[in-house]
């Protein structure tokens, strides 16, 4: 699906012709500014790409009804974000999977990148648990979708936390990021950049935490060591205000905020994505149980 972002021109022109007094010469003028002012602001062009899909018939089902999407043995229905397969880097290892860091920040090496499960949810509960290294920082994330976006001339796989918001994953005691932002809202489980989670209960590094999210009809909320710490609403003015606050503004970072304004696409669903940022991090018991 290939989309160009435009800014309408509309509104100006309209008032343009107005101040005019009808001219044509001094309204066409006003419509070539326009146009030009438009093609200024137009955001790159960008695709999304689709993939085949996991068939959740294929997963096991637990006694309470969540579709198991890692058993613990093996990589059945995950997958590289922008890849076919799983890169090096992600392993099992007593029954989790564990990125094996390399300690160069969001590297994203061939033999790293993030890590996907390919299908794609839309109302769901997500349930897992984690745990990080000293210092270490990941991430998971949610209605994520596969882009591509052009530069150069030529189309180029973009980060996957531009079109999908992030459950921070973090050591707050000893990684800088838990003093960044504003109001501890890049400390584990915050809406990465956006919301702190409240309270904050995180367990030190090399303790499993657990983690639950919860996407119901635009309702998000994280919960972690049993507690709900994060809610808010997607799709809503409120949404859009959060966004031009953060870091994924209209302004600086036009293609991420008009992909997370409208996150999840048009069906409103998204993967589910692990974060490579460099860091040793593990996941295990992550289960899924579908909302709809």
């Amino acid at each position: 699906m290939k989309k160009t972002i435009l800014f309408s021109a509309c509104a100006a022109l309209s008032l343009s012709m107005v101040a005019c007094g009808g001219n044509p010469n001094k309204a066409k003028n006003a419509e070539a500014a326009a146009e030009t002012k438009a093609e200024a602001k137009a955001a790159p062009v960008y695709n999304v790409i689709d993939k085949p899909q996991v068939d959740l018939a294929t997963l096991p089902v637990d006694k309470e009804g969540y579709y198991v999407i890692f058993d613990g043995k093996t990589f059945h229905g995950w997958r590289g974000y922008g890849k076919d397969n799983v890169p090096a880097k992600w392993t099992i290892e007593d029954g989790a999977i564990k990125f094996n860091g390399t300690g160069g920040g969001e590297a994203q090496k061939a033999d790293g990148g993030d890590l996907i499960f390919a299908h794609k949810f839309k109302n769901f509960e997500l349930e897992l648990e984690w745990k990080i290294s000293k210092g270490g920082n990941s991430g998971i994330l949610y209605l994520a979708q596969e882009v591509e976006a052009e530069k150069n001339g030529q189309m180029k796989l973009q980060p996957i936390y531009i079109s999908s918001p992030e459950y921070q994953v973090l050591d707050n005691e000893n990684h800088p990021d838990a003093k960044l932002g504003v109001d501890g809202n890049r400390k584990s489980a915050s809406l990465y950049d956006m919301i702190p989670a409240v309270p904050q209960n995180a367990k030190p590094f090399g303790e499993w935490n657990k983690a639950k999210i919860m996407v119901y009809k635009g309702t998000v909320v994280h919960g972690q060591n049993g507690q709900n710490v994060v809610e808010y609403h997607l799709w809503t003015p409120q949404w859009t205000e959060m966004l031009e606050n953060s870091k994924f503004s209209s302004q600086k970072w036009p293609l991420a905020f008009e992909l997370l304004n409208n996150c999840g696409g048009e069906n409103h669903e998204g993967y589910i994505g692990l974060q490579d940022h460099g860091d040793d991090v593990w996941f295990r018991n992550i289960r899924v149980k579908v909302l709809d």
